[in-house]
This record gives C-alpha cells, structure tokens and sequence, in this order.
C-alpha cells in the first residue's frame, strides 16, 4: 500500500487547522513540511515554530521535513526538536551528505537523499545502505502548481530496481506534479510516498482526498 503526503506548500494557512482536521478524519497519516530558505531555492516558506505548532496540535501525523535549503546541518537540529519524524535534503546542499545522516540517525529520527531531476541516482551509491527514503523530484524544487516532468517515470522505476536490489526497507517518495489524473501511473512506477499539493488543496480537498485513499489502496 501506498500512502498519501499532502504538501502544506500548497494549503491556505488563514485556514490550516481547518485543513488538517479534514486531512485527520480523512485518515491520512504523512504531512509534507516544506522548508525553504530563499537561497539553494528562489522561495521561503516556513521553519520550525510553524512545524512545533503542528507537532503539538496534531501529534498523530508523521511530519515528512523535507529541507531546501544551503547547509542543511545548521538547521537540522532546530527542526528536529520542532518534532519532525523524518528529515530529507539535497545533497548538493552539503559538503558531507553521510555526516548529515548520521547526525539525523543519532537523534532517532529518519532521513532520506532528495535528488532534483537533474541529479543522477549515483549519489546514493554509496550510502544506500543508510538512507530510509530517496525522494525524486518529479519538477525543479522551490515553487508549487508545476508540471510533472515525464522523465522522472524512468527515473522512478530506475530508482525502485535500485532499492529492490539494496534488499532494505528504503521508501521511494516522489514530490511534484503529481495529480489524481497521473497518481495511476506513478505509483506504477514503483512510488510508496505521494506528495501531492495543489491537486490537494482546494476547493475540493474532501473529495480529492477520496480520490487519492481510492487509488493509493
């Protein structure tokens, strides 16, 4: 079974308690934490008091932290206490990806490897064996509403043989462009983790949400 991370990127915040009561009923269990900080991404988004709050309000979601963000290690901590479950980053954001694991490892949390759809998966080559999570980028980081780039079907399924070969328990997550109308074949490309926004957040967000639990069964 799949499951379903709600991009709060893409939410209202004059209406997010509301948001996430639906989201809780609805049975989701991932929330997906954008933390961006104007420089490895054009866009800032929010950081740990938003991420405190909603650790403390709603303690039953896993919170997804996915960093965008130069130096990832300056922060990890701050998000951390915050109360983030798992921590994501790039490793063109750092000058040592393995140290930054282990430092996410050591606090008891899980930490994945994002690769924007122009990084190659031979960056995880060496280090797949401590990784719990390798996010793809399915669009170029930093802003929602964008199109899925459909090379990251190959890379997808390129990425699943690589984990499935690996013989450990690693999520494949992908991130970006994803809709009710394209999940299908995502998740035929071997996804377990959705981020979806936009397609989330709206309107309609009920009835997407159903769409969504349909499909992800």
């Amino acid at each position: 079974m799949a499951y379903l991370s709600p991009s709060l990127l893409a939410c209202n915040f004059f209406e997010l308690e509301k948001n996430l009561e639906i989201l809780k009923n609805k049975g989701i269990k991932y929330l997906h934490l954008d933390v961006m900080d104007g420089n490895f991404v054009p866009n800032i988004s929010f950081g740990s008091a938003v991420i405190k709050q909603i650790r403390q309000k709603y303690p039953e979601f896993i919170l997804d932290c996915h960093l965008m963000v130069n130096k990832p290690e300056d922060i990890i901590d701050e998000i951390i206490n915050a109360g983030a479950d798992i921590i994501t980053f790039h490793p063109e954001a750092t000058f040592h990806p393995h140290r930054v694991i282990q430092t996410v490892h050591k606090a008891g949390k899980k930490c994945g490897l994002a690769l924007n759809p122009s990084t190659g998966l031979e960056c995880c080559k060496y280090i797949i064996d401590d990784l719990d999570i390798i996010l793809v980028m399915s669009v170029n980081p930093g802003f929602g509403g964008q199109s899925f780039i459909e090379s990251q079907y190959i890379k997808l399924k390129d990425t699943r043989k690589m984990i499935d070969l690996s013989e450990r328990d690693i999520i494949l997550e992908v991130d970006g462009g994803v809709k009710t109308s394209n999940v299908d074949k995502v998740l035929e490309s071997g996804a377990d983790l959705i981020v979806s926004g936009s397609d989330v957040f709206n309107e309609n967000i009920e009835s997407q949400l159903d769409i969504y639990n349909q499909k992800l069964k």
